[in-house]
């Protein structure tokens, strides 16, 4: 079997079997749509963030990666649910190799990511968004880099621990301080000096930025940094989850 057919097919499992379960899809959109609505609404009504955009515009495309976030991250269960049911092994006495199997994983989690992504870009016009065709199809491109990265540490993890109640609450201690000091729900600019170090070596508050940028034209940082720093640690975390499955699969 080539590589390239190895990747595909694993790619595909993927995402058919992410489909499948349909209470997890519904759930996980929702869960996005009802930060964007009730909680943008609330902190919106308060005005303390003194912003001079409405609040649940500027929090959209936080939304949009918390969408990615959650969605990419937990994608890594998948090695769990494998490895529980035999799947892993006997795909491991196969002559697929071990980094097309993460590669397979690492992009059918992205793309089920992006696809939810996608669907709450589509209700920008809910908030008065207005999105180009270029911002959108460079919006799509700016989450499947965020998308790889974040699945890649999702499989690392789940590379490394061996039960899913491990695997949850590993995540629980990655999920939430990523996307609180991403500046997915505040300005960074009005951020406490003690939390600027937290903030810098997130690599989620660059994913926000960008989206952000391409969006509502509202940046903190360059948008080539952003770039450039979204690139580099996809391609390190996907380096360091081959790394792992080889040293622990």
């Amino acid at each position: 079997m080539s590589r390239f057919r190895s990747i595909r097919i694993l790619w595909l499992r993927e995402i058919k079997t992410h489909i499948r379960d349909r209470p997890r899809v519904i759930s996980s959109i929702v869960r996005s749509l009802l930060w964007l609505l009730i909680f943008g609404s609330g902190l919106g009504a308060a005005r303390f963030v003194g912003l001079n955009i409405n609040y649940q515009t500027f929090l959209f495309p936080g939304v949009i990666a918390m969408s990615l976030l959650f969605t990419s991250m937990h994608s890594g269960i998948s090695v769990i649910w494998d490895r529980e049911f035999g799947f892993l092994k006997e795909i491991l006495v196969s002559p697929t190799k071990r980094s097309s199997i993460l590669l397979g994983k690492v992009f059918g989690g992205s793309t089920i990511a992006v696809f939810e992504g996608i669907i709450i870009l589509l209700f920008s016009f809910v908030i008065g968004v207005n999105l180009t065709v270029y911002s959108a199809i460079v919006s799509i491109v700016i989450m499947v880099l965020i998308s790889i990265s974040l699945v890649s540490i999702g499989l690392i993890v789940a590379s490394v621990i061996e039960s899913f109640e491990g695997f949850n609450t590993i995540m629980s201690f990655i999920i939430m301080p990523m996307f609180f000091l991403s500046g997915a729900v505040f300005p960074l600019d009005r951020i406490p000096q003690w939390m600027a170090p937290l903030v810098y070596i997130n690599p989620l508050s660059y994913g926000v930025d960008a989206l952000r940028t391409v969006i509502l034209g509202i940046s903190y940082f360059s948008f080539s940094l952003d770039i450039i720093l979204i690139i580099l640690f996809s391609l390190a975390t996907m380096s360091l989850g081959v790394r792992a499955f080889k040293a622990r699969m």
